[in-house]
């Protein structure tokens, strides 16, 4: 199975291409990384992949993820996005609690029992790698935790979806080599078992947690892919 098949994607505003032209697939439960020099529209090639591009941005091509046409008409995305996760750049957490942000996503699209709900954020968040930082103080609130523990809250919300697809969009830019290295063991644990993209500036960073890179924007041409190194252990 292919969860993401993109052939000829090109994000435009008007007659101003942002990103593509770009062919790429991930095959399921392998990594993805997507590189390129800032500017070349990595991010909005991410977003275009759930139908989240702000108007006037345009994509033209053909956008399969998991089994669904994003581009056809009449296509339920909120639901495709519950499939396939995005986590942006930026930590955002919700004036709330821990483990109401854990829930955040899954409540709003599973009526599920309480007890039910706490066990899907116990396992979203032992997953990010967070659990044991926060297992004694859930009910505290999500902005007291640090700048990567709140990166990792993110994924957690996200995995709490139990999505078949994840798409980071530079998951550690903004971390310190700790968090960074925190987030990467995180992402190690989900390597074989989850079909993930990553958008990263570090291509050191690529290729430690990615099966395969695709490059965009680059003098060889969108879609160009390299091996990555088998998956090592964060310094």
């Amino acid at each position: 199975m292919t969860a993401v098949r993109v052939d000829q994607l090109v994000v435009s505003r008007g007659d101003r291409v942002l990103a593509g032209p770009v062919s790429f697939e991930v095959p399921a439960t392998t990594t993805l990384g997507l590189r390129g020099p800032s500017g070349a529209g990595k991010s909005t090639v991410l977003r275009a992949l759930v139908g989240l591009l702000p108007a006037p941005l345009c994509a033209t091509g053909a956008i399969h993820v998991l089994g669904v046409d994003v581009a056809s008409t009449g296509v339920d995305l909120p639901a495709l996005r519950a499939r396939a996760a995005l986590v942006g750049q930026t930590p955002v957490v919700f004036p709330a609690s821990i483990l109401a942000n854990a829930v955040f996503g899954i409540r709003h699209v599973s009526r599920l029992p309480r007890a039910e709900l706490r066990d899907r954020a116990q396992a979203a968040l032992t997953e990010a790698g967070l659990w044991d930082e926060v297992a004694d103080r859930l009910d505290a609130p999500a902005d007291q935790l640090s700048i990567g523990q709140r990166q990792r809250l993110c994924l957690a919300r996200a995995l709490a979806l139990e999505p078949e697809l994840l798409l980071l969009d530079e998951p550690t830019s903004a971390l310190d080599g700790a968090a960074t290295a925190a987030i990467e063991a995180a992402l190690a644990g989900l390597r074989g078992r989850r079909s993930v993209m990553i958008v990263s500036h570090d291509p050191a960073q690529l290729a430690r947690t990615c099966d395969d890179v695709v490059t965009i924007g680059g003098t060889t041409g969108d879609g160009q892919r390299s091996a990555a190194a088998p998956a090592a252990a964060p310094a």
